[in-house]
């Protein structure tokens, strides 16, 4: 059956912040001992880029952005309530007209200050800017060699565009990292793209899968299917000894697991060498353009907003949110299907909640893990997602996926 052709708008108008969110009246221990240590900041949902796997449906700035007074309050709880490091993200972080004064503020209220972008147009100009402001790292987004960079990113010249931003920034004095969506597209293109990395001095590398949020729910065929894994993190795994040759280091993000052989490899920088379960609301902070308070940034607005910075202040809605809380108060019987079953359930708890609610409406079960597809494989069966429900074509929002199990050597479609 082809698939069904809709006109959604590539860049949607994100509705109004959410108001009134409940909070709850007491303060527990485990809130109290709960703090944000590191914070993701979309400091506009503008964005000069429309990448195909973008999950906010970037490019217009919301309605409702916080006025720069706004943010430096907000800047001033993150650094009473003991945030570390602040990074900046979009959209597009520089097309914020007082972008510099963020990050300037971030770092004279004693935090680090990083940020991530597409890197379409981080001049010269910029990128002095940008280091006279303090800014101390950017991660720009490489997605594949030339021609699948530029397919996901929806604009010719985007991957040469991303290059030059690098230059830039180096010649700037700004330290750079990349990061990597990994996908149908891009993942037989990770060796060739370390090499990019290694010639480009990159410190660092961050590799995430696509999650089926946003413009990714749209097209699902990009995605990898969980028994794609089986595959990509032995190639991942191989790749370790020559990036740290070449002195880049590799960081697994959140949604890339779990306790499959190579974990110890990939989180060795983690203290006990593995991970563990999601950190949104525990010791990671969303923050929106609008002054939205999420545990985690990439989290659906609209079944994870804990409230709105203009409403409470960051601490009461960070202690008393039951949105926030929810990671804290997780036990292993709020999974379900084989992550409720697995020998790792009270430590994993399901890993990426992202993931899981993005594909299934809720958290709780998450089949894109290497140790599930390694047991699925042993018994002779995989899994596979498939689309049921499209999604409606807004900031944040997911489509719903079915989990089917079947045998190893299925002829499915692909």
């Amino acid at each position: 059956m082809p698939p069904v052709v809709r006109s959604l708008p590539l860049a949607p108008h994100a509705a109004p912040a959410l108001r009134d969110l409940p909070l709850e009246d007491n303060v527990r221990p485990i809130d109290r001992r709960s703090r944000p240590i590191y914070a993701v900041w979309e400091i506009t949902l503008r964005c000069d880029l429309a990448c195909g796997h973008c999950g906010s449906r970037a490019g217009r700035a919301r309605p409702d952005e916080l006025t720069t007074e706004q943010c430096f309050d907000l800047i001033r709880q993150m650094a009473e309530m003991g945030v570390k490091e602040v990074t900046v993200i979009g959209g597009e972080a520089y097309l914020r007209d007082d972008w510099t004064d963020i990050i300037a503020e971030v770092r004279r209220r004693g935090m680090d200050c990083t940020m991530t972008s597409g890197g379409r147009a981080i001049t010269k100009e910029r990128a002095r800017a940008a280091k006279q402001a303090g800014l101390m790292s950017v991660s720009i987004s490489l997605d594949g060699l030339e021609e699948s960079h530029d397919q996901l990113r929806g604009v010719n010249g985007s991957f040469k565009a991303a290059l030059a931003s690098i230059q830039n920034l180096r010649e700037a004095g700004i330290p750079v990292s990349v990061n990597t969506q990994i996908n149908k597209l891009s993942y037989r293109h990770l060796p060739e793209l370390l090499e990019l990395m290694i010639e480009n001095r990159a410190h660092a590398w961050q590799l995430q899968m696509t999650v089926p949020m946003g413009r990714a729910a749209d097209d699902p065929d990009i995605m990898l299917q969980p028994y794609d894994l089986l595959e990509v993190y032995p190639q991942v795994a191989a790749l370790l000894p020559r990036a740290k040759e070449g002195g880049v280091r590799v960081f697994p993000g959140n949604n890339l697991g779990y306790f499959g052989p190579y974990e110890h490899l990939l989180r060795a920088h983690m203290p006990r060498g593995h991970g563990g379960s999601c950190g949104a609301g525990r010791g990671t902070l969303g923050i929106e353009a609008d002054g939205t308070i999420k545990g985690c940034p990439s989290l659906q607005t609209e079944d994870w907003a804990g409230g709105n910075i203009l409403q409470h202040s960051l601490q009461d809605i960070w202690e008393r949110s039951n949105r926030l809380r929810y990671m804290r108060d997780r036990t292993v019987k709020d999974l379900w299907g084989f992550c409720g079953t697995c020998y790792y359930a009270d430590e994993c708890r399901s890993g990426c909640s992202w993931m899981g609610h993005s594909l299934f409406g809720k958290p709780g079960n998450n089949p894109y893990c290497h140790h599930r597809a390694l047991e699925m494989d042993r018994r002779g069966l995989r899994e596979r997602v498939v689309l049921k429900e499209q999604a409606p074509g807004l900031p944040f929002d997911r489509g719903l996926f079915e989990l089917v199990e079947e045998p190893r050597e299925a002829n499915a479609a692909e």
